[in-house]
């Protein structure tokens, strides 16, 4: 119980900027398998803030913009940097020069616009939901990062090192995706049972969740015959976004 807490603790340090005590023990191996719960939690947070500022009075396109760029600032941007590095990587025609250019820190234009694009996707698309935000910020993160996990279980990973590599290594049964899919599935289902969220809103995000994190990866492995780290952070990304806007048909 106590190494599965420390490594609860090693997907905080690594997914999140938020602070932890420097004499807590920290396991770093496996803490793809915990990404959805750290969803959870950032997703968590964001509703509660997204509640406290609607009952200030703050309006709706104010808040969602709040609410994303706190989203990147409690990551410290790790998934968004992905998605512009993978972009940067799928503009070149050369597939044999892919990898070369996502592994490059500097930012192309490529990934200056996806980063602009999925932005102005999430403050949208969050700004026309208009009810049950909370439920939705809670969990869209989840889905975000339970996309990742699969993408690890599922698809070869293309380097012999990399941010991405010691993921791969330490998940590779596709059993690994089911046990945060069921702690999904048991949130949604609760809630809705309790009367706290709509069974259409729930459904949409299961169906939409699980729908989405799975072409997202399925989509980049299309692409680029595998995943890397910076894909992982591609479909986290992606699936935030992309559900979100399917989330305002709700």
């Amino acid at each position: 119980m106590l190494k599965h807490f420390s490594t609860f603790l090693g997907a905080i340090a690594f997914y999140t900027c938020l602070p932890l005590p420097q004499h807590w023990t920290l396991i770093f191996h496996g803490i793809a398998r915990w990404a959805p719960v750290v969803g959870l939690a950032i997703g968590g947070l964001l509703g509660l803030l997204d509640l406290a500022l609607f009952h200030l009075g703050m309006p709706p396109l104010t808040r969602s913009a709040i609410a994303i760029v706190l989203w990147v600032g409690i990551t410290g941007g790790l998934h968004l940097d992905g998605a512009m590095d993978t972009a940067d990587g799928l503009a070149v025609l050369d597939p044999q020069r892919r990898l070369q250019v996502m592994a490059d820190s500097r930012t192309g234009a490529f990934g200056a616009m996806a980063a602009g694009m999925i932005l102005l996707l999430k403050v949208a698309a969050l700004t026309d939901i208009a009810s049950q935000r909370w439920f939705v910020l809670m969990l869209v993160p989840a889905w975000g990062r339970w996309g990742q996990v699969v993408a690890i279980v599922q698809y070869p990973y293309l380097k012999l090192e990399g941010k991405g590599a010691f993921h791969k290594a330490a998940l590779r049964s596709r059993w690994d995706a089911v046990p945060s899919l069921c702690l999904l599935l048991a949130i949604s289902g609760l809630l809705s049972w309790l009367s706290l969220a709509s069974w259409l809103t729930a459904g949409l995000i299961i169906g939409g969740g699980s729908a989405i994190a799975l072409l997202t990866g399925a989509w980049f492995n299309a692409q680029l015959g595998g995943h890397t780290g910076d894909t992982y952070g591609a479909v986290v990304e992606w699936t935030e976004a992309l559900l979100l806007c399917l989330l305002t048909l709700g």
